[in-house]
């Protein structure tokens, strides 16, 4: 008969008396008092200690919910100190107070859009805060502001405190699981965990254990079966939406952190693996201590069940915030009653979605009010004194806890970080087909067909213009092409923007393992076709020509796949970024000395300073010193007979190669110019960072 009177639906397993509920996934009595190690099983039964692997493992502090028994609300007592330097770790407790968050007017004028209009509320240590509302009432918009990743041309303003101050998040201490699963697609459900664990958990843990919590943190999502499974995307099929959602939760909740944010966590998950995934996420943030806060669109009843408490928003407005188990009653006394057998949850959305109003009033009784005035009613219901001022005091209360500051948790060392990333980067190029074997397939395609068109093009003073046109063709469509591997690299930064704004890494570890991981395929797409199409058109001869030739086409290669990564970050679309690599290519292009001579080129603009930053000049200038050095060539019959030009005349007085320099120096200022687009690259997203935490800090600062 126990079972019968359990709170948890029929199909969840029944509590024993022997072995209570909260203890499923780790964590006994002795443990959570401090005393214990709480310890799970990991891959192929190997035991392992979550207190061992996450020695700030915290004390619940917060009410209960049903299925799991935590301790009650209390302030954190001062630790005391033992001659040893501990890390305080408690709980946090997040304020938000008068919260507004406007849209900047367009281009037209228009009037600021606001989207939040003075949203007040708090989230404590152990508690599960859901924010709900029709599409459109700023859930998201809501939950980024209290991460602090509202993006440019949003306007903030309100207090917003973590264990009553103004704190910067740091890594290890939040999480935060966005809406879209940003993932590689290459990769399987274990080497996207591993990998993560790699760069997320301290150095100094050992990596079996890293293993082994992988593992755990796996199968405590329901991913076991699938941990072979590739994740898939545009190219191939892989796990399905569910599953990639509770993979992204799997990544966020390897270190544990104080406080994790959760965007639409049940979208794409069925109604069971719905309960299994947050009552797990509920029952560590019990264990734990952890405070969650989770923007959730349509919560069956058993999800319903597991929030501690509830924000209802409707158009950028409040309707309700206090327990989720009050908000019933609340509806109630309002004069809009839950029938019987309805989900709350879908009763509260169906009152305060104001999208199908006249569908409403057109099918509904006469009595029956609209959307729009429930809204309205709900709203001044709510802030009244019975209900506003719980939430009022219950904040001023939490602002007066305090607690310990953020510090930021130990993880890998740079060097780890780098060769983790270098090798997942390289294992991902090697997968993904549209990296830089289907353009390695081109490129041979187009080196046997120029190769045969040119085919050993002799000696002749005709074939002086053949040598150009093979090196300007050569030069000019096989760094076109890098352009075939945009859609990948947007891919790869969505990546690194989602691992950079969690702390997992920095800008620097990217460029490095992205330089290095590419460098060996560039190299391939570069030696192979470069050899068969050197010889086939009979070039220059000679050992060092050719490997000049192919670390030329090489430097050119990388330094094209730098500029990408440039408008990869300020362009993120990959089909516009597509349209604006082209056509900064084509610029170049035009000034690189072939078409028009470089004593030809209009001085404004055109020759000042376009052709000195085209990266064209130079490379064309190192293959054409190259070939030409050395070389002799009959004149032209037409103007004078039996009468040889030499390979510097060429250069000098024909093409207008300047000659001042040797041809290294040309490979030396590729190189130079690629250094300084990777730079740039790192620039950009530091600088975007700096603004992004001024433009905040100034926020804040005029909110005092």
């Amino acid at each position: 008969m126990a079972a019968s009177s359990s709170p948890l639906p029929r199909w969840a397993p029944t509590p024993s008396p022997s072995r209570p509920l909260w203890r499923w996934g780790g964590g006994t009595p002795d443990a959570r008092n401090g005393t214990g190690t709480g310890t799970g099983t990991g891959a192929g039964g190997t035991a392992w200690s979550l207190g061992r692997l996450f020695p700030w493992q915290r004390r619940p502090v917060v009410a209960g919910f049903d299925g799991v028994e935590v301790a009650p609300t209390t302030a954190p007592a001062p630790a005391q100190s033992t001659g040893t330097d501990v890390v305080d770790d408690s709980g946090v407790f997040l304020t938000w107070e008068d919260v507004c968050v406007t849209v900047a007017a367009g281009a037209y004028g228009g009037e600021p859009v606001s989207i939040l209009r003075g949203i007040s509320g708090h989230a404590g240590p152990g508690e599960v805060l859901a924010i709900m509302g029709p599409s459109g009432c700023g859930k998201t918009t809501l939950l980024d502001t209290l991460a602090g990743r509202l993006g440019p041309g949003v306007n903030e303003t309100g207090l917003i405190l973590i264990n009553g101050r103004r704190e910067k998040l740091a890594f290890g201490t939040s999480a935060y699981v966005t809406q879209d699963n940003v993932l590689m697609s290459t990769m399987s459900v274990r080497e996207a965990v591993y990998y993560s664990a790699q760069l997320q958990l301290p150095g100094t843990m050992p990596a079996a254990e890293k293993r082994a919590h992988a593992d755990g943190v796996i199968r405590e999502m329901g991913l076991g079966d699938a941990m072979d499974t590739r994740i898939g995307g545009r190219m191939t099929k892989g796990i399905s939406g569910g599953q990639r959602k509770r993979l992204t939760i799997c990544v966020e909740m390897l270190t544990r952190p104080r406080l994790l944010f959760l965007d639409e966590p049940t979208s794409g998950l069925d109604s069971a693996a719905s309960y299994h995934v947050m009552s797990h996420i509920a029952r560590v943030a019990a264990r734990e201590g952890m405070t969650v806060v989770a923007a959730v669109h349509q919560p069956s009843g058993d999800v319903f069940d597991l929030f501690h408490n509830l924000c209802l928003l409707s158009h950028g407005r409040t309707v309700f915030f206090g327990a989720a188990s009050e908000a019933n009653q609340f509806f109630t006394q309002s004069g809009f009653p839950c029938p019987q057998l309805r989900n709350p949850s879908d009763h509260f959305l169906r009152t305060i979605n104001k999208d199908f109003d006249e569908e409403i009033v057109e099918s509904s009784k006469a009595r029956r009010k609209t959307a729009a005035e429930a809204i309205d009613i709900l709203t001044d219901a709510y802030q009244s004194p019975a209900y506003s001022e719980k939430t009022t005091n219950r904040i001023a209360e939490m602002k007066q806890i305090g607690g310990a500051p953020f510090r930021k948790r130990e993880q890998a060392s740079f060097s780890t970080k780098l060769f983790v990333l270098t090798r997942r980067s390289f294992v991902n190029m090697h997968r993904d087909i549209g990296y830089y074997w289907m353009r390695l397939g081109i490129y041979l395609g187009i080196g046997i067909c120029l190769g045969t068109i040119f085919y050993q093009v002799g000696h002749s003073y005709s074939s002086i213009q053949s040598r150009c046109e093979v090196i300007m063709y050569t030069t000019a469509l096989l760094t076109f092409m890098a352009i075939g591997g945009f859609p990948s690299f947007v891919e790869d930064v969505k990546v690194f923007r989602r691992e950079r704004l969690s702390g997992h890494y920095g800008v620097a570890e990217f460029v490095i393992s992205n330089t290095l991981s590419a460098t060996p395929y560039l190299a391939v797409i570069a030696v192979i076709p470069g050899a068969m199409l050197y010889y086939l058109t009979g070039l220059t001869k000679g050992a060092d020509h050719f490997v000049y030739f192919v670390i030329n086409l090489c430097m050119c290669t990388l330094l094209v796949e730098s500029m990408m990564m440039i408008i990869a970050v300020i362009v993120p679309d990959f089909l516009m970024g597509i349209i604006v690599g082209a056509g900064v290519q084509g610029v170049m292009m035009l000034n690189g000395g072939f078409f028009r001579l470089p004593k030809e080129l209009p001085k404004p603009v055109w020759k000042y300073p376009c052709y000195y930053i085209s990266f064209h000049k130079y490379a064309v200038q190192g293959f054409y010193k190259n070939e030409f050095i050395g070389q002799t060539f009959p004149s032209d019959q037409l103007v004078e007979k039996n009468v040889t030009i030499s390979g510097l005349q060429v250069l000098q007085e024909k093409l207008q190669v300047e000659m001042g320099y040797s041809k290294w120096v040309n490979i030396a200022i590729l190189c130079g110019m690629m250094v300084v687009y990777r730079m740039m690259f790192f620039a950009i997203v530091k600088v975007a960072e700096e603004v992004r935490t001024k433009r905040r800090g100034m926020k804040w600062k005029w909110c005092k």
